[in-house]
């Protein structure tokens, strides 16, 4: 496809090998998000690639539909808001802060995640392809009762406090088995207000993402991740790491798992631990 092409919605569900819904009703929803999380990899490659985050929607499409990549929460749930509307969903962008060690809450903006509103009367849902290893199926927004996914018992429940400025705007928490994954804010947000937290995490040392390259995506049974030279993959509590060697051996890795023709590999920038979300 010529990226300077106008995008259409059958180009982006080629691109994630969905078929289009005859209407924009929860199962619709669910099977485009799990088609999504299969087919789109998680990945930070461009801060290590040297490449710039442009979070315009052209920009998005670009990257994730015509040059076949991924990118992290910014880029993919902004990409699939895209999708969504356009196939007749209500949706509003949300901003979150994720939680770290030690229950630490990251930077405003941390995260972007989906208010979705379909038309049978269900939801609205929380639907997110930007996590990382999160929720295979979209979380029913306003149930605050623990609720089965094949990836975890998850629940979202009022926050414990109010929002930093003092204000109660109705935040709640996502826990996912017990423990908070990220403080999600529902007030409506816009695209553009989430490029300071790109930036920060495109920059800072003090973000996972600038630390090591990963990649990343859902499987059937599982989970699999590329992070520098070693691939990972999961299926249930089984875990089964294989240390690459040659840069060619890395980069047939990112074409066979990711679906990924890389010219060149990305440089890690700093030592440390892999990032899983934002």
């Amino acid at each position: 496809m010529d990226p300077h092409l106008p995008h259409t919605v059958d180009s982006y569900l080629v691109r994630i090998g969905a078929t289009r819904p005859g209407r924009p009703d929860a199962a619709a929803l669910r099977e485009l998000q799990l088609r999504h999380l299969t087919a789109v990899p998680f990945e930070n490659l461009s801060i290590h690639l040297g490449e710039d985050i442009v979070l315009e929607e052209q920009a998005l499409l670009d990257k994730i539909v015509a040059d076949r990549r991924g990118g992290f929460c910014y880029e993919l749930n902004g990409a699939f808001a895209w999708l969504l509307r356009e196939l007749g969903f209500d949706v509003t962008l949300l901003q979150a802060r994720v939680y770290g060690d030690g229950g630490k809450l990251g930077i405003p903006y941390d995260h972007l995640a989906l208010r979705v509103g379909t038309d049978d009367g269900t939801g609205p849902w929380l639907a997110d392809v930007g996590f990382g290893d999160h929720a295979q199926q979209p979380l029913a927004l306003d149930d605050r009762t623990d609720q089965e996914d094949p990836r975890g018992t998850f629940r979202i429940g009022r926050a414990p406090a109010d929002g930093a400025d003092g204000e109660d705007h109705g935040d709640v928490e996502v826990l996912r088995d017990g423990a908070p994954q990220f403080l999600l804010d529902p007030r409506p947000r816009a695209l553009a207000d989430f490029r300071a937290g790109a930036w920060y995490h495109r920059t800072s040392p003090d973000s996972g993402f600038t630390r090591s390259p990963v990649c990343s995506r859902f499987t059937a049974a599982g989970r699999i991740t590329l992070s520098g030279r070693k691939l990972v993959t999961t299926v249930g509590a089984e875990r089964h790491e294989t240390p690459l060697g040659s840069d060619e051996e890395v980069l047939s890795a990112y074409r066979e798992h990711f679906g990924l023709r890389l010219d060149r590999l990305p440089t890690a920038r700093g030592a440390g631990a892999s990032a899983s979300d934002g």
